[in-house]
């Protein structure tokens, strides 16, 4: 689990990078698709992940709009100061979290209920479908995108034989 998190960190930490060099109005723009344009888009990641580990807590979600994070620098800020939570709460994950269940409410009386280790996976499948939508404005832009490939980015080490 851990190593899909930390793959997603990185590629997001890519994405802001590749923002640096894109005009505002471009990060701005809203876009076919999605839910917004390139900027918005990275908020929504940020937002949706920290949301989903904090309801799983019983915790407070996040209910900002992106109204008053419309930068670049405010959205990295907003990732860094949510990261840790994430990262503890990821890093403290155990098997026995996977089944545990998650009582999901709807406005019609429905309940829900899903596995942690699902909410989990939903998470980190989130952020990768709104990559992609990121990689195709990338090239409407004529940017080449950042890469998504998880081979060799060095989140799992091999074991060499001596």
């Amino acid at each position: 689990m851990e190593t899909f998190f930390r793959y997603n960190w990185q590629v997001r930490e890519e994405w802001y990078r590749w923002c640096e060099d894109v005009p505002g109005e471009e990060l701005l723009r809203v876009r076919t698709g999605g839910i917004g344009g390139i900027l918005h888009t990275l908020f929504h990641i940020v937002d949706v992940e920290w949301s989903w580990i904090q309801v799983l807590q019983g915790k407070q979600d996040f209910q900002e709009s992106f109204d008053g994070y419309n930068s670049l620098e405010k959205v990295r800020k907003l990732d860094a100061d949510f990261r840790q939570d994430v990262k503890t709460f990821v890093q403290a994950w155990d098997s026995s979290m996977e089944t545990r269940p998650f009582y999901d409410p709807k406005p019609d009386g429905t309940v829900y209920i899903d596995a942690w280790g699902e909410v989990m996976r939903h998470t980190i499948a989130h952020q990768i479908h709104h990559i992609g939508q990121l990689s195709i404005w990338s090239r409407e832009i004529g940017k080449q995108p950042v890469s998504p490939n998880l081979i060799g980015r060095g989140l799992i080490k091999p074991l060499v034989a001596k």
